[in-house]
């Protein structure tokens, strides 16, 4: 096994006119907003149309049984309480905008009233007795999968108590001659007992399929974020890239010729220009080396990076905390060297904030181990720490909030990662790895990260930039 250990990070210059200061590091909990996800509220469109079937199906279901069956049933009654849904409908389409989203009052007050007078028809047909009495899950479980959790209990508690009042006292159900329909009471308190615990979890189903659905849509949406942010800054880079690129043959001319001008002038005022001349030129090659030294960029030959530049890259934040040893190596054959991959900001992004949260949890040091063989490449994090807890390690990668105790503590200052593992993981599987969480036999959290070596890797490419070392190269090319 040929074992590289990662040369000592270069210190970064002092802020000035060409370098301006790094800006703070923003923590993932500025990217979720406060509480829990907000689920999508309903139009009012939505809840017209919603009604309108109903009260097509109720129409349709008490002239079948009042006039197909013969069964005897209070139709006038029926109808009137029918009308009324009809009326709301006709009503609300004249006073709102169809297109207008209900507030959350407004979408539980229009289902209650369907409560009410779902309740209201089954109370003339048979209470409980009727079999459309199941149709009560149908009002809570749309509560449950649109409004919040205080609306969703008071709606379902309404349809639980229209339950039982229409098992205390309900007009006959409807019968062929009037026959009255009368079961054993223990037959009544089971069907009421069914009904109650259909609405309440459906409802409980729901809400939290609901719950879920709504954290991983904000989840994703945060994580396009973050890689939306990353894909700016390596816009910018190579911006910068393509500028070092284009300006270094004409720089090294200017030097050239400013030397020349030095060499010939005789001294004076115009041999002290040319001099200044010369150092201006060369402070803007060191600039434009710097610069093409490493960029976050995306043209011909910057899209590259090694793998030792990888694990580099992931841990520069933290390479020289003196409460933490954060070491990187690249291992891999004998004699190979080591791949060239493609410059993604996902695998940046991600691999660093596996770092930042080994950081806050370890003891003494970090170890970033990058191995490749002939099939696979794999990045693997591991620090000495306690591990993630047994109650952690199980949502780990699920777009879940926490809130860490003592922050201060922190080395990092960062608060809930459990929405930054969930970014960190989607980004590394949008570009083909395989993503392990577990702790270590003797210890310590292990961050595992595989991939394919054809998914990431670059094709070999020449280095385009070895005029700039030698402006008397560049300006005789």
């Amino acid at each position: 096994m040929a074992t590289t250990q990662l040369p000592e990070p270069i210190a970064d210059p002092e802020p000035g006119l060409d370098r301006p200061p790094r800006p703070a590091a923003q923590g993932w909990d500025a990217l979720w907003p406060a509480g829990l996800p907000r689920r999508g509220r309903l139009r009012v469109r939505t809840l017209v149309n919603l009604r309108w079937m109903a009260v097509v199906g109720q129409t349709v279901t008490v002239a079948v049984v009042a006039y197909g069956l013969n069964f005897a049933t209070p139709v006038a009654a029926c109808f009137a309480v029918i009308a009324l849904s009809a009326w709301l409908n006709v009503l609300v389409s004249l006073a709102a905008s169809g297109q207008r989203l209900a507030t959350d009052n407004e979408a539980a007050a229009h289902i209650a009233f369907d409560i009410l007078q779902l309740a209201a028809l089954l109370y003339l047909t048979g209470g409980n007795l009727n079999p459309f009495s199941l149709l009560l899950i149908g009002p809570a479980t749309l509560a449950a999968a649109t409004l919040p959790l205080r609306q969703v209990i008071l709606l379902a508690l309404l349809a639980i108590a229209c339950c039982i009042g229409l098992a205390v006292h309900a007009m006959p159900l409807p019968a062929p001659h009037a026959e009255p329909f009368d079961p054993p009471l223990i037959n009544r308190v089971g069907g009421v007992l069914a009904r109650i615990m259909g609405i309440a979890f459906t409802a409980a189903y729901a809400w939290y399929a609901a719950q879920e659905a709504a954290r991983m849509e904000l989840a994703l949406d945060t994580a396009h974020t973050v890689l939306a942010r990353e894909q700016r800054l390596s816009a910018l880079g190579a911006l910068a890239a393509a500028a070092a690129h284009e300006l270094g043959t004409p720089l090294a001319t200017i030097a050239v010729v400013a030397r020349e001008l030095v060499r010939n002038s005789p001294p004076g005022p115009l041999r002290e220009d040319a001099e200044l001349l010369v150092a201006q030129a060369v402070r803007c090659r060191d600039i434009l080396q710097r610069l093409t030294r490493a960029p976050e960029a995306s043209d011909e030959v910057h899209e590259r990076m090694s793998l030792l530049q990888v694990v580099q890259e992931s841990i520069a934040p933290h390479a020289r905390r003196p409460d933490v040893r954060v070491e990187a190596v690249v291992s891999g054959p004998h004699g190979e060297a080591p791949p060239e991959i493609w410059r993604l900001a996902e695998i940046l992004h991600a691999l660093t904030a596996f770092v930042e949260n080994a950081v806050d949890f370890a003891r003494s040091e970090i170890l970033v181990t990058a191995r490749f063989d002939p099939r696979h490449i794999t990045v693997e994090v591991r620090d000495d720490g306690p591990g993630f807890a047994p109650e952690v390690l199980i949502k780990l990668g699920e777009p879940y909030v926490t809130s860490r105790p003592g922050v201060e503590s922190m080395r990092s200052g960062h608060v809930g990662m459990g929405l930054g593992f969930f970014i960190a993981k989607t980004l590394l599987e949008r570009t083909g790895a395989t993503v392990d969480f577990r702790n270590g036999r003797g210890g310590g959290a292990v961050i595992t990260a595989r991939w394919r070596r054809e998914a990431i890797e670059a094709p070999a490419s020449a280095d385009l930039f070895t005029g700039l070392d030698d402006p008397h190269k560049s300006a005789t090319e």
